[in-house]
This record gives structure tokens, C-alpha cells and sequence, in this order.
């Protein structure tokens, strides 16, 4: 008798099963996942004690590595530096000495690559904006963060993933949209401002921050993929992104990258007549086709 082949359901479980989750893993195990296997070296590590000396101060306790990890290592046999922050620490925002350790790290890069090695990075956000707690100096080194991507992404693709589920948003929202690629799960979350803030200052008509379903159709990963802020959408698996962000290197730099391309944005956002009748499936036509330029430049 011939075996029974197992349904398309049965299979789907057992492809859920064998996954490994990003998403619930902690950044540094993200990073060192990332990489191929034997080759991270963490940079500014927890053991450094490089931490922020204005949290204790306000009766918070400080993170020896205040929540970013910096790993040198290699994908593909090739150097990369992976840039991973901590969302289970205060939120994943930017203190001074957090995002300090992002820009010097992209710096870094782009001089070693000055030298003859080039480096691309790969930045895992997990971050809800600047540190209100250091507000002008996380806001300060934030845009050192932004000025060292412009710089790096001239010779090497910098790439960005966002995972879930703290999302992306504030600075670190600018920081992913100027990178070369930028990889999303369905579970991650992009936009400039949070719910939370759009219903505080605008109020719960404009943005409800309590409606789950509207949230995730506006600052998706799916909606953002669709409507071309996102590069590649994959499910929250190791190896998958992984896979993704070693595709994404081989890609190279793009002709432009999305940051490059405002007017086309502003052309399409110009055809919105009546904005409070625009939903969802409405902006993702609008702005189909808008993805990163597919040309680019080998490396």
C-alpha cells in the first residue's frame, strides 16, 4: 500500500515548527546568528562598560553595552559589521552612548573600506526614536548615525532589517529609509511617528493607537513592502532573513537609493484628492513601482 502523502496543511505546521525565530531572539544573539558561524567578534562589548551616565542619575539602571551590539564578522567569507539594538532596553532608543556606538562603528567601516577592505553593514532596528531621557544628545548623535549611512552607503550597501515587534520609528525610522535595502517581517513596524504620539498630539479620530488591525495597515511590514518603503518582505525566521540580507549584500549599492528618489514620492502623494478617504489598498496603488531601484552598481 502506498504511504498517504501528508496535506498542505500538515506541511505548513511542520515548516512552522522547524523555524527559528528572530523576532523573540535578543539582539546580540541576533547578530551573531546573522553572521557566518565562528567569525563574530563583538566591538564595545557589555564587558567595555561603555554605558550611559545620565540614566542612573534619573533613577534608571544603566545597560553595560546600552542596548546596541557591534559584531565584526563575515557572510558569505566576505567582512560585514552587523549593528544590533536591544528593543528590550529602554525601547531600543538612542541615548548618546548608544547611537555614538552605531555612527563610530559606520565610520569605522568606511575607513577600513578607505583602505582597501570594503565593509557593508547590516543595522537590526528595534528602536522606538531617541532616548527622552537624553533627548538632545540622542537626538544630536542620531543624525551622526544618519550622516555616517551617507557616507558608507556611497561605496558598500548598508542594510537594514526590521523584525518586530517594538518596530521602527522617530530617528531610527530616517536612519531605515536611507538605507540601500531595507528588510521587513509582517510582525515590524515602520513610521516616523508611533500611534501612541499621533493619537496624543492629533487625537483618537486621526490615529486610534488602541485599534491593532489599523496599525499594522498602515505601519506593516506588509503595507510597507506594498507600498514600496520595504525592499523584501519575509516571515520571522533565522535562516530566511538571514538568506535575505546576504541576497542584499550581493546586490551591491543601488543606482539610487530610495532617500534619492523624493520627487517621485511627492509626485504620486501630489494626486490625493480627498486624504480622508484614503485607506490602505489606496496608498499601496499609489505607490506601486516605487521600490529600490533595481540597477546596481557591483562593489
Amino acid at each position: 500500500m502506498n504511504p498517504v502523502p501528508p496535506s498542505p496543511t500538515a506541511l505548513a505546521a511542520e515548516h512552522f515548527l522547524a523555524r527559528q525565530s528572530f523576532i523573540e531572539l535578543k539582539a546580540r544573539e541576533r547578530a551573531e546568528l546573522l553572521v557566518d558561524a565562528g567569525t563574530a567578534r563583538e566591538l564595545a562589548g557589555p564587558f567595555d562598560r561603555i554605558s550611559s551616565p545620565w540614566l542612573a542619575a534619573q533613577g534608571l539602571v544603566p545597560q553595560a553595552d546600552d542596548g546596541v551590539v557591534i559584531v565584526r564578522g563575515a557572510m558569505n567569507a566576505r567582512p560585514v559589521v552587523v549593528i544590533s539594538i536591544e528593543g528590550g532596553f529602554q525601547g531600543g532608543s538612542m541615548g548618546e552612548v548608544s547611537a555614538a556606538k552605531i555612527a563610530a562603528s559606520l565610520d569605522l567601516a568606511r575607513k577600513v573600506g578607505e583602505q582597501g577592505t570594503p565593509i557593508p553593514a547590516v543595522l537590526v532596528f528595534e528602536s522606538g526614536g531617541v532616548r527622552l531621557q537624553e533627548a538632545n544628545l540622542g537626538l544630536a548623535l542620531t543624525g551622526e548615525i544618519h550622516r555616517a549611512m551617507l557616507a558608507l552607503r556611497r561605496v558598500v550597501p548598508v542594510v537594514g532589517v526590521i523584525p518586530g515587534m517594538v518596530g521602527c520609528f522617530g530617528g531610527m525610522a530616517i536612519a531605515a529609509a536611507l538605507c540601500s535595502h531595507l528588510i521587513m517581517t509582517r510582525e515590524g513596524r515602520l513610521s516616523l511617528n508611533g500611534p501612541e504620539v499621533i493619537e496624543q498630539e492629533a487625537g483618537p479620530a486621526e490615529f486610534d493607537s488602541h485599534d491593532r488591525k489599523l496599525i499594522w495597515e498602515i505601519t506593516g511590514g506588509a503595507q510597507r513592502y506594498a507600498a514600496g518603503f520595504a525592499d523584501e518582505l519575509v516571515e520571522d525566521d533565522v535562516q530566511t532573513l538571514a538568506d535575505a540580507l546576504r541576497a542584499a549584500l550581493a546586490r551591491g549599492v543601488p543606482a539610487r537609493h530610495r532617500s534619492e528618489r523624493v520627487g517621485e514620492f511627492l509626485e504620486r502623494i501630489a494626486r490625493i484628492d480627498d486624504p480622508l478617504r484614503f485607506d490602505s489598498a489606496m496608498l499601496r496603488d499609489l505607490f506601486a513601482g516605487l521600490k529600490t531601484d533595481e540597477r546596481h552598481v557591483s562593489r
